[in-house]
């Protein structure tokens, strides 16, 4: 079925009406692009455990920026960011994401990109290993 390529909304509108009909018990099983519907409902699990793990990694590159940086004016920003990433994150996350968040790596990850230096000054050292565990860090309180 061209659509998919052509245009994701067309193509999304007629393979759903095409299922809604096929659940009502018509005969249209030939019509519905299964190979893509297939990939797209796959997409859909793989795209919110990415943006679970994006809002956690953003999450903690403020929450380090803050230790890191204490007597930065920025702290209360960075803070309120940190609370902001965390409740999206606890928004969007599923039970069975669990296994599949991988919380030493994305610490690692928001380690690799802090910045050398914030307003001329260097960072205070901060741990090498999470030291939040994936509950509290998706706990949106402080």
């Amino acid at each position: 079925m061209g659509d998919y390529d052509a245009d994701i909304l067309i193509w999304s509108e007629r393979q759903s009406a095409l299922l809604r009909r096929l659940a009502g018990g018509e005969q249209i099983n030939d019509q519905v692009d299964w190979e893509n519907v297939i990939e797209e409902i796959e997409s859909v699990g793989n795209e919110q455990l990415h943006a679970v793990t994006s809002l956690l990694v953003q999450a903690l590159v403020h929450i380090l920026k803050a230790e890191a940086w204490p007597l930065s004016r920025e702290v209360p920003h960075w803070q309120s960011e940190a609370r902001r990433f965390r409740g999206d994150a606890a928004d969007r996350y599923a039970p069975s994401m669990r296994q599949r968040i991988d919380l030493p790596r994305l610490y690692r990850r928001a380690l690799h990109v802090l910045p050398e230096t914030i307003d001329g000054q260097p960072p205070l050292p901060v741990a090498d290993v999470c030291p939040m565990s994936l509950d509290e860090l998706l706990h949106d309180g402080p």
